[in-house]
């Protein structure tokens, strides 16, 4: 599963030039010395990794507490569900239903340090622009989240989305140094993969949950089983 997350990060790094570009294309980074580039691009990308690893870890201790309350197995397909029905239901009626408005006031609060920090050449502004950039919603990200939530575990939470940085580091690298390195044509491909691979992730979240007893895919794992009866104890 967590080969999914470098995956998602990858495809979604096509995505995300849309969004996110604009903020790579104008990071100040000294695009002539090459080295010190490199080192001003590192500092931005392990920010953006240290803001995705801290919602990662929240979101699985949130999957811990319905591991412990016994829900693992159907968390799984239920996830894996909503991931599924969030690729089918249109984007305009998440739009309609305005449903990110309780968060406007953090998104345009963190829009604000970035736009401070873009004005500043410092490393500490390049940690802080990364940093900033990765608590920006993206739809991309929301799916991420859904695979930290099934690792029910706060570290593992926090290693899925960790991966799922890693992955959008090498399309993000080149947006910095060129805006034209990828073709339109190819995002536009790429971009409508990315729903395919979801679902398909979303039905690999539904056959973990149905402990089918197959191997990596669907265990029969004792651990993810809901139990309703009681459990003798044996001294």
């Amino acid at each position: 599963m967590l080969l999914s997350a470098i995956v998602l990060g990858l495809l979604s790094s096509f995505h995300c030039i849309g969004m996110c570009g604009p903020i790579a294309f104008v990071l100040p980074v000294d695009r002539v010395n090459k080295s010190r580039g490199a080192y001003q691009t590192a500092l931005y990308h392990v920010g953006r990794l240290l803001a995705y690893s801290s919602i990662g870890a929240l979101f699985g201790l949130l999957g811990r507490g319905l591991y412990l309350s016994g829900f693992q197995q159907r968390l799984s397909i239920l996830l894996g569900v909503a991931m599924i029905t969030l690729v089918l239901i249109p984007a305009r009626i998440f739009n309609k239903y305005n449903l990110s408005r309780p968060v406007y006031s953090f998104i345009n609060k963190v829009k604000s340090k970035l736009g401070l920090y873009l004005k500043k050449t410092s490393n500490t502004a390049l940690f802080s622009i990364g940093f900033f950039n990765g608590f920006l919603p993206c739809g991309m990200v929301y799916f991420a989240l859904v695979g930290a939530v099934a690792t029910s575990e706060v570290h593992l939470g926090a290693f899925y989305m960790f991966l799922f940085g890693v992955g959008t580091i090498p399309v993000m690298s080149f947006a910095i140094y060129s805006k034209n390195i990828f073709s339109v044509d190819l995002r536009k491909r790429i971009t409508k993969a990315i729903p395919v691979f979801v679902v398909i992730l979303g039905l690999l979240f539904i056959l973990r949950g149905m402990g089918l007893g197959i191997p990596y895919v669907s265990p029969k794992d004792i651990k993810l089983q809901v139990h309703n009866t009681p459990i003798e104890c044996v001294d």
